[in-house]
């Protein structure tokens, strides 16, 4: 009851505030020649994080004024026809009449349709970093694209991560509910020429959940016109094997509703060639075994995902969205072919196996969202209320079978068995979140409730021959049952040159964990407060200084908590770990920016009792196993710079680089249990080349290198890898039709090696993905192809700890 009170005196904390003296903006809207523009959209948002508080029209004569604003600080915008006016600071304190705002008006303007590629700028903000990319070279490609090209984003076997830890996709502030590969999928079959801005929000302010770290938040443009608009769109790539992608998006909107549809088809069929090596050391720390193996694996899949989304306006005040996402990838299939020998200490050959394993995946992703707004008769304040539904269905049929010879090739003996496991998750949220003004600075609270059961189910059975790591009794019945009770509040102030922005969130987490095999249960019960502060200081428009710090959870994944195993061969297999526990990181980051071009960031991060991916190599029973693991302590911290400004006219550079120490000390469970210290000292640099390759800007090109000296992966460490790519994109017919063209990894060196080494330990993978292929993208829009989507994600943290099986 104490820690209930607690939430409870978070969100209900009295509110005192009185309604200040409101002010008027009035001005003018012209081009570069001083010609009036008329009817142009004026817009002002909060300078704080840069959301809309209210906007209007320029007249016939390019005159226009913002009545009742209140005092704060904010930023001013014209914009017309895709084309925008510098932002101009305002700090109202009263009635403000400001001479001209300029929007650059170019000849090649084609009715209404921008085409002339613009300059990407980045924005530093108390809590994030604004990577704004609207009609810009960047937004020529995929969602994906954008998200790989975001200041601060390193690309890690598919993996988005910002200083080395995985990052949250968001749309329009709204948790993209999918994981893992299907993230990917979703994200490159969404055209980032509806992307204004990408938000990366190192330190999550109190409204996010304290599960998740880093945010990549992507803001798509706004509604304007309202008709219907249509897109058909596909893609095809040459890897190993060709794969192709097909899908349309409808959006249709009037005064009041606003619906979107998509559906998108991606059958493909990959390889995935991995060698794996194990030096097993005997008591003397001498080599006694070496195993070389050679894994061969296709996958066959095809994924389809269908979305709804519903936005209807009752009226100015009231308004209901409802969102809906289906994912599902059924008759997956996946053979994997593997060799492997057997050599002594002198390197001759002992023995060799090869090991056929064949595995067979459904898999089904729905989510439900409903959402209600009521906007109180204060200007500015809301209520916001939202009810979230998850189902998620995993079914996977294994068959392994293996076969030994001798030196000279004759069979020894056989081994194998099937598997079949089932798993159902269901989620449940609701969360009711409140906001207002007060004077001229802004609150907000809320209350969210989570509730998660994931029931899994492992058999298994059809043994022949023998083994001294694999028994029936592996089977497993395993419930975990996770509710979450949370509480928050946020107050923002702005003055003169300063922003200041405090937060606290409360979670209490109530959880249970049961294994029917191993008669274990694992329990949580704790409540835990997370703090939030950022502070900026602009004494000027070319310096600004910003602090911010941070207190996170990391909760573990529903398959890490899951005792199951997942055989590669009898030797070397997956496993989850039910004891594994949330862990607490404390960041720290320190940001200075320069003419809004530069960009030095010092970050120092406390990552407590991680949850790690460690593998050991048992040298008695030669076995290896990887599973999730809290490491006893955690740390990293580094200097990042960013630089991103216009060479020439047609040319933009922006380049990033990031030099990092990260370091985890975990329990040597293969070497006595003695603590040991993983770390790297590490390089990263992205430099990437945006081109405008016509007068009319309807070609457009890329160049981008991006390398990797060393990074940290629990209890690897990877050598250097470093990727080229080219790009090419160019609109016909007033941008009906879009046609692209990619190269990646045209060097073939983004495969890294990774290898554990310490101790009695010393093991390696080498993955080769598909990491090097062309692609061809096409894209037709038909009816009113100007008017902007209101695609949405759905604010569901929780989902995002359902693993992608793809």
């Amino acid at each position: 009851m104490k820690n209930l009170a607690t939430i409870l005196l978070l969100v209900l904390l009295p509110i005192s505030g009185t309604y200040g003296q409101t002010f008027k903006i009035t001005g003018k809207v012209v081009d570069e020649q001083n010609q009036v523009i008329p009817y142009a959209n004026i817009l002002l948002l909060k300078a704080t994080d840069s959301t809309f508080v209210q906007g209007s029209s320029a007249n016939e004569e390019g005159f226009f004024e913002l009545l009742e604003v209140e005092p704060n600080l904010y930023l001013l915008q014209a914009s017309y026809v895709g084309r925008g006016s510098e932002p101009r600071a305002l700090d109202i304190k009263k009635d403000v009449s400001l001479g001209a705002l300029i929007i650059p008006m170019e000849s090649n303007e084609l009715d209404e349709v921008v085409v002339t590629a613009q300059r990407p700028k980045l924005q530093r903000l108390p809590d994030r970093l604004v990577f704004s990319v609207e009609n810009t070279v960047v937004s020529q490609g995929t969602s994906w694209d954008i998200l790989k090209n975001t200041p601060g984003v390193i690309v890690n076997q598919d993996n988005l991560m910002i200083r080395g830890q995985n990052a949250a996709v968001y749309l329009n502030d709204r948790k993209v509910q999918l994981s893992g590969q299907e993230v990917q999928d979703l994200l490159q079959g969404l055209s980032g020429t509806n992307i204004k801005s990408v938000e990366v929000i190192a330190n999550p302010p109190a409204r996010y959940d304290a599960e998740g770290g880093p945010i990549l938040n992507i803001v798509t443009s706004k509604n304007i016109i309202p008709g219907y608009k249509g897109s058909v769109n596909g893609t095809f790539t040459q890897a190993v094997f060709p794969k192709y992608s097909i899908g349309t998006s409808h959006y249709y909107k009037t005064d009041k509703l606003n619906l979107f549809a998509n559906y998108t088809i991606n059958p493909q069929k990959k390889v995935n060639k991995t060698k794996k090596g194990i030096n097993f050391i005997d008591d003397t720390n001498s080599i006694f075994s070496v195993w070389d193996t050679d894994y061969n694996q296709t996958d066959r899949s095809q994924s389809q995902n269908a979305s709804f989304i519903l936005d209807y306006d009752f009226d100015d005040r009231n308004s209901l969205n409802v969102t809906s996402n289906l994912l599902f990838n059924l008759d997956q299939e996946q053979q994997t072919l593997l060799s492997n020998e057997i050599r002594n200490a002198q390197a001759q050959l002992d023995s060799t196996f090869t090991t056929q394993n064949n595995a067979n995946m459904d898999h089904t992703n729905l989510a439900f969202d409903l959402t209600y707004v009521h906007k109180l008769k204060k200007p500015g304040a809301q209520i916001l209320a939202n009810g979230h539904y998850t189902y998620f269905n995993g079914e996977t049929f294994q068959r392994l079978a293996s076969d030994y010879f001798d030196a000279d090739g004759n069979f020894l003996r056989d081994f194998g068995f099937d598997s079949e496991t089932d798993q159902n998750i269901q989620i449940f949220t609701g969360q009711v979140d409140y906001s207002t003004p007060i004077g001229n600075a802004s609150f907000e609270s809320g209350v969210k409730y989570s509730s998660i059961y994931s029931e899994n189910n492992l058999d298994f059975f059809n043994f022949n021959g023998s083994s001294n790591t694999v028994d029936a009794s592996l089977s497993d019945e395993y419930t975990y049952d996770e509710k979450v009770y949370a509480a928050y509040m946020s107050f923002v102030k702005n003055w003169e040159k300063w922003s200041m922005k405090l937060g606290v969130r409360g979670e209490l987490t109530k959880a249970k964990g049961i294994s029917e095999t191993l008669d274990q249960v694992n329990t949580q019960d704790f409540f835990e407060p997370f703090p939030s502060l950022y502070v900026l200081y602009s004494p000027s428009d070319k310096h600004s200084f910003s602090f911010d710090y941070g207190r996170n959870i990391n909760r573990p994944k529903y398959d890490d908590l899951n005792p199951f195993r997942f055989f590669y061969n009898e030797n070397d297999f997956e496993e989850g770990n039910p004891g594994l526990r949330p862990s607490f990181s404390n960041n720290f980051n320190f940001n200075y920016t320069l003419n809004s071009e530069y960009f030095f960031d010092v970050y120092y991060r406390d990552n407590g009792r991680n949850i790690a991916y460690l593998v050991f190599q048992d040298n008695d029973n030669q076995t290896l196993v990887e599973l999730k693991q809290n490491v006893l302590e955690s740390k990293s911290y580094g200097l990042d710079f960013t630089l991103s400004k216009s060479i020439l006219n047609p040319w933009f550079l922006y380049a990033y680089t990031s030099l990092f120490h990260e370091e985890e000390t975990f329990l040597a469970e293969e070497s006595g249990n003695v603590p040991f210290t993983n770390e790297v000292n590490g390089v990263y640099a992205y430099l990437g080349n945006y081109l405008t390759l016509s007068k009319d800007g309807t070609f457009t090109g890329e160049v981008a290198a991006t390398y990797i000296s060393q990074f940290l992966f629990g209890s690897y460490v990877s050598d250097e890898q470093f990727n080229l790519t080219l790009g090419l994109r160019k609109t016909l017919f007033d941008n009906k039709i879009v046609l692209s063209l990619a190269a990646e990894d045209i060097l073939e060196q983004y495969v890294p090696t990774y290898r554990s080494q310490y101790l009695n330990q010393d093991n390696f993978y080498r993955r080769r993905p598909e990491t090097q292929f062309i692609r061809f993208g096409f894209t037709y829009n038909f009816g009113n192809f100007r008017l902007e989507d209101n695609e949405r994600g759905i604010d569901k943290n929780e989902r995002d700890r359902l693993q992608s099986q793809n």
